[in-house]
């Protein structure tokens, strides 16, 4: 008697710049169902260490900004995702701290597997940065 596979859900990860973040956390409604539409699928919506500092408003409550923490995944990075980091800079072409978080956000993404999206407000940095299976998409 042979086993039928059942064909593996293909994953789908969200990648959350630091003004797709802010948007969700200040409550916008794009923002906001795209996290709930992701719950709701088992799907992940992620986002760097870095990128959360950025995207962090004072003027933003703590249930809210944890509300949004919640669902999100932060994967830790050290010295080889700083190293990949710089890799990716110095093959675009650029350098210094304007783009850091951007690399260090690229990195995060292209780390996923299965179906990539980085939402961002900054699509022409990121498309020099992720791989080609990485879909950005301008919010």
């Amino acid at each position: 008697m042979s086993k039928k596979r059942i064909p593996a859900t293909r994953l789908r990860v969200q990648v959350f710049d630091s003004e797709a973040l802010s948007r969700a956390v200040r409550g916008d409604r794009e923002m906001i169902a795209r996290i709930v539409v992701a719950a709701e699928l088992a799907s992940a919506v992620v986002t760097s260490p870095m990128t959360l500092v950025e995207a962090h408003d004072g003027r933003t409550s703590d249930s809210r900004w944890d509300w949004v923490m919640s669902r999100m995944t932060v994967p830790e990075l050290g010295k080889d995702q700083a190293r990949a980091a710089r890799t990716l800079l110095a093959a675009a072409g650029m350098h210094g701290h304007k783009y850091a978080i951007d690399a260090v956000l690229a990195v995060v993404a292209n780390a996923q597997a299965g179906e990539v999206t980085v939402y961002t407000s900054d699509v022409d940095d990121l498309e020099r940065l992720v791989d080609p299976r990485v879909v950005v998409h301008a919010i």
